[in-house]
């Protein structure tokens, strides 16, 4: 597990915020703190992934939401999840050990938030929930960025 930590978590933001997990992405690669380059880290694709993960994060209090468990939107947060594992992934584990735990780390995030949420997400409560969920993988998204660059994972 040495070195997976900040996989699984880039991989459970995927789950909760998937665009969120890929602007943290941009953000840690701009900083050159990823395993590889396949990660988009000048300022304009950088820029575009934060926006869209503000939009994301607004777009997910509307009524027309879709359900993060459906296919297409679980298999972009299963492989946004290996790609940062994988990016991620400390100096002693594999690049695929850390994809494994990416992914392992988006089915917890994406099944753990969705259940947080309940079943009415335009309640009052249901606000209040989305706004913490956002909270909570901005917030760690930015520890794992910082975590990636106090570790120099070049």
């Amino acid at each position: 597990m040495e070195g997976l930590w900040a996989s699984f978590g880039i991989g459970f933001v995927a789950g909760l915020r998937s665009m969120t997990a890929g602007a943290a992405l941009s953000w840690a690669a701009s900083l050159g703190r990823t395993r590889t380059a396949l990660i988009p880290a000048g300022p304009g694709p950088r820029g575009l992934l934060t926006a869209a993960a503000l939009a994301e994060m607004a777009g997910d209090k509307m009524p027309f939401a879709p359900d993060r468990r459906i296919v297409p939107s679980f298999l972009v947060r299963l492989a946004l999840g290996a790609a940062g594992g994988a990016a991620l992934a400390g100096r002693g584990a594999s690049e695929t050990d850390g994809a494994l735990a990416g992914m392992a780390g988006a089915v917890a995030g994406t099944l753990l938030g969705r259940g947080a949420r309940g079943g009415e997400p335009l309640s009052d409560g249901g606000w209040a929930r989305g706004l913490a969920e956002d909270a909570a993988a901005a917030g760690l998204a930015a520890a794992l960025v910082s975590s990636a660059m106090r570790r120099g994972r070049v």
